[in-house]
């Protein structure tokens, strides 16, 4: 089984790093703005357009909004990445807003915290994902024809991409994020200038077709609705900032400043390219409905559902440099990239988040390991499983995908700010000079402004997306949250009972006997090194003991027993059903019934095969057995291993495998071990 596995394992994911290499995993500034704020970035391709979407409610009217709330996310994203500069340097270890938050407002508001930001990260593959489909379905229509099956793909493959380590995976990243960045500030650029000194007049794909709004005449309560809507639709640029708080470890030194420039760096470009896509928006007359097919029309007639709706920036893309032309062509594969790699800020934070939530026992402790390329391997299985599975229940559609987003990074946002001031205002308790005193001031009003702010955002959220899909996001924060403290009861639970004693207890107190007992089936090689093992451990009783299913077979082994003359006595149980296992319980139930204080121990023969498809014929009966025993209190298992001549042959093919020189090494000369270089495999 391991060689079937090892080799397509090495040749996926690469080969296995020693753990002294951590360091050289570390992110520089470059490689670092690509993987943590990859996500932020690239949904300036998809955010303007929901917020088109949601006004076309009231119809073409209501475009004429657009640009205060564009206004209003960038108020919001400047406030969201000012507060979490304060976080990076206050808490550099990796733990973000969980850390921030259990630390200041207790392990309840941490858990709550840590469930939103799994549901998102989710989320975020999902969202992500799925609008890089859209995007380059404008181009390529098979995708869009089986979009579901492409998006389930992708993720497979950023997994696999993520397994082969962060490093690898970010110099990966790096190059289509900073290509996606320049072509639309290309985009922007050139457009302005084409609009304000050529004069030309750029007009979108569909600046020629009319909005049938489903509401018109929006006016009062009914207006400001619709705008809070369009304007939490707009705030999903502001997924992934949290990012860059929970990856601050992954950062070479210093970590905390280089991280709050990472931070200061993607809200300036996220600011930019979004207002730059709405202005745009607005200057080449796009129009976008939330149902194409029946509220967009054309000279009178609805578009009908042949009709595909392209995203805002592919629009606006095709009016600044044309259609078919290279620039266009290049961002708009620049564009569907970004968004698959967008998804890697998800595959960054949720393994991390993942592994210091496994540390403080509130998920499984195999999410705490990293795996053979020094990544949390089992957190990002974990995440692509939870992803495929959102994209195949939603269809692969951004529009109803991103319903569910957001609520869980403004639960967490704002939970992080009112618990960084709570940080503050424990230190302004104690501190005395007064410049430090005047920062910390400084970083409590960012702080508290921030909570405000994102609190006010996560009720505008809740209200105005919760019939609309956010439920389900509620609701899968839920679930976590009552695994997650389900966990960690179990966890504290299991600690607290085996604890060792401060004083001697029954644990400690030698037995009075030790009943050994050897299961025999037939008289064979392993069943005699059993005995044999057995004898040696001078317990007070020993007995081999046989279950009766065939009479003819336990004669047999009688007569045997008794030609060969040994010592040990043998005891048969009878099975008139058959079973194996059963009896044996009975049977050793009984001893421990009998003498309370006494230990049974249980010798078990067992084949050692070298193949994996021999396991399935071998020991079956064995692993039930053991199994069951494992439960009965007071008895002890063991296993006595007879290696076949197939295990021998796997145990040679493994030697020689450790052995195996790459091809060019006998010509490179053997390679010099030292601290810092790479194991010879």
């Amino acid at each position: 089984m391991s060689k079937l596995t090892d080799v397509p394992k090495r040749i996926l994911i690469g080969r296995a790093l020693r753990s002294d290499r951590l360091g050289e995993t570390l992110l520089p500034k470059r490689v670092a703005l690509p993987v943590f704020a990859s996500d932020p970035l690239s949904s300036v391709a998809y955010a303007p357009g929901e917020v088109l979407l949601v006004l076309s409610v009231a119809g073409l009217s209501a475009y004429h909004f657009s640009p205060w709330i564009a206004a209003a996310v960038v108020v919001l994203l400047f406030t969201v990445v000012a507060s979490y500069r304060q976080n990076v340097h206050a808490y550099p270890s990796g733990g973000g807003d969980y850390e921030v938050t259990t630390t200041n407002l207790g392990p309840r508001a941490g858990v709550t915290v840590a469930s939103a930001l799994l549901v998102d990260y989710v989320l975020t593959v999902a969202v992500s994902i799925s609008a890089g489909i859209e995007n380059l379905g404008s181009a390529v229509p098979f995708v869009v024809e089986h979009k579901v099956a492409c998006a389930i793909a992708a993720i497979v493959l950023l997994t696999l991409m993520n397994l082969r380590g962060v490093r690898e995976s970010g110099t990966l990243f790096a190059i289509p994020t900073y290509v996606f960045v320049a072509g639309v500030f290309t985009m922007i650029a050139w457009g302005t200038f084409r609009s304000v000194v050529l004069g030309d007049d750029m007009r979108a794909p569909t600046a020629d077709y009319e909005i049938n709004p489903e509401h018109s005449g929006l006016a009062g309560f009914a207006l400001v609705f619709l705008l809070l809507r369009a304007f939490s639709s707009g705030c999903a640029a502001l997924t992934g900032v949290e990012a860059i708080s929970n990856g601050v470890p992954a950062f070479r030194k210093p970590k905390s400043r280089n991280a709050a420039t990472t931070l200061a760096m993607m809200g300036l470009l996220a600011v930019t390219m979004f207002c730059g896509i709405i202005a745009l928006a607005g200057a080449t007359d796009v129009r976008m409905a939330e149902n194409p097919a029946t509220d967009l029309f054309h000279d009178g007639v609805p578009l009908g559902p042949d009709y595909v709706q392209h995203p805002v920036i592919s629009q606006v893309a095709e009016a600044v440099f044309g259609e078919g032309s290279p620039l266009f062509l290049v961002l708009a594969a620049a564009t569907a990239l970004v968004l698959f790699l967008a998804a890697n800020t998800a595959y960054n934070g949720f393994p991390l988040l993942g592994s210091i939530l496994a540390q403080d026992r509130y998920l499984p402790r195999q999410l705490h390991t990293r795996g053979d390329r020094l990544a949390f391997s089992n957190g990002i299985v974990l995440l692509a499983g939870a992803a495929i599975v959102l994209v195949w229940a939603y269809g692969a559609s951004t529009t109803r995908l991103i319903q569910l987003y957001i609520v869980g990074v403004f639960v967490s946002f704002t939970l992080s700010q009112i618990g960084m001031v709570r940080h503050w205002n424990r230190l302004l308790a104690t501190e005395k000079q007064q410049a430090a005193r005047r920062h910390m001031t400084r970083s409590r009003a960012i702080n508290a402004f921030g909570a405000f702010f994102t609190g006010l955002v996560l009720v505008v959220v809740l209200v105005t997306k919760f019939t609309h899909g956010a439920w389900v996001a509620m609701l899968g924060m839920c679930f976590f949250y009552v695994l997650m403290t389900a966990i960690r009861r179990h966890y504290d639970r299991v600690s607290e009972e085996i604890a060792a004693p401060e004083v001697p207890g029954d644990d400690m107190v030698r037995p009075s006997r030790v009943h050994s007992v050897v299961l025999i089936s037939k008289i064979h090689r392993p069943a005699l090194r059993a005995l044999a093992y057995a004898k040696l451990m001078r317990s007070d009783s020993l007995e081999a003991l046989s279950v009766n299913v065939d009479a003819a077979e336990t004669r047999a082994l009688h007569a045997e027993w008794e030609r060969r003359g040994i010592e040990v006595p043998l005891k048969v149980l009878d099975s008139p059903y058959r079973e194996v296992t059963r009896p044996v319980i009975e049977y050793v139930k009984n001893l421990r019934k009998e003498s309370p204080r006494d230990v049974v121990s249980v010798i078990i023969p067992e084949y050692v095969v070298g193949h994996w498809y021999e396991h399935l014929l071998h020991n079956q009966s064995a692993l039930r057995l053991k199994g069951r025993l494992l439960f009965t209190p007071g008895v002890m298992v063991t296993s006595v291993p007879y290696q076949l001549q197939s295990s021998e042959a796997a145990k040679r093919r493994a030697r020689k495998r450790a052995d195996w020189a790459a091809p060019g090494s006998v010509r490179r000369g053997p390679a010099e071990r030292s601290k810092d270089s790479s194991p010879h495999t």
